[in-house]
């Protein structure tokens, strides 16, 4: 397995504090299935990583990874908060593309809301060739609260990816059964740990794509665990025809 979505990278953010931390991280993901991770920090107010810093520690921590014997591999990413100069920060290559690419970026909304200029932005990033991945779009309040938003995205070619955890029931019983309507209405093309350490935000990646399979099909596992390969090759991502979630009536009306 590939997870896209990982803070394994030491001391940068509120993910792995140490190398040591790294190591378990490491070693559970491996116990997991999980053969390669993106590296994916915060860039944002609290958090600057920017593209060099990035591939610099991934660099030391494969290395790390090899001496201690643990077979997995590292690659650079990064979770940049979307911003109004996110754009300008791309061409000066602030920011990281997923592996280094070019060809697909991590886009972290706010929690509770999503800007007005998101998406002229997000047409911006894909007019230069880049195609923006909404990371965790379960948990935003006003996706939630009107999921149409989202529809609107991935219309326009946006990808989402969710969260391993949100699909097993940590993040509450309302965010998974939301997740569940994601995948239902093919509006997510992902799913990633999110990982920060090894204990209340781990992996959990098998057991998600378990859960898909469970609730879904073999196919439709098949395809979300297919598509963070493709990404990492390069490939065009496997995506079907969204469909908007409607609202439930109540006492007959909308």
């Amino acid at each position: 397995m590939i997870d896209i979505h990982c803070h394994i990278l030491p001391g940068v953010d509120d993910g792995a504090g140490t190398v040591e931390d790294s190591i378990d991280m490491a070693k559970k993901a491996v116990d997991e299935g999980i053969t390669t991770i993106i590296a994916t920090p915060h860039h944002n107010a609290h958090y600057q990583n920017r593209r060099l810093k990035i591939e610099n520690d991934v660099e030391e921590l494969n290395k790390v990874f090899q001496h201690k014997g643990i077979n997995l591999q590292v690659i650079p990413g990064q979770e940049p908060r979307i911003n109004a100069d996110l754009l300008e920060q791309l061409e000066n290559q602030e920011i990281l593309t997923l592996c280094n690419q070019n060809k697909y970026v991590h886009i972290e909304l706010p929690s509770n809301h999503i800007p007005k200029y998101t998406q002229s932005l997000l047409y911006e990033i894909q007019l230069q060739g880049i195609t923006p991945i909404i990371v965790h779009p379960e948990r935003n309040v006003e996706i939630v609260e009107n999921p149409e938003v989202l529809f609107d995205f991935v219309n326009e070619g946006i990808l989402t990816q969710v969260t391993s955890s949100s699909l097993i029931g940590n993040f509450g019983k309302n965010i998974q059964k939301f997740s569940y309507q994601l995948i239902e209405h093919n509006l997510t093309h992902f799913i990633a740990s999110d990982a920060h350490n090894i204990s209340s935000r781990a992996f959990h990646l098998r057991a998600a794509y378990e859960q898909v399979e469970k609730e879904f099909d073999i196919k439709t596992r098949y395809q979300l665990q297919e598509n963070p390969i493709l990404l990492v090759n390069g490939e065009t991502i496997m995506t079907n025809t969204p469909a908007p979630i409607k609202k439930k009536r109540f006492l007959g009306i909308f």
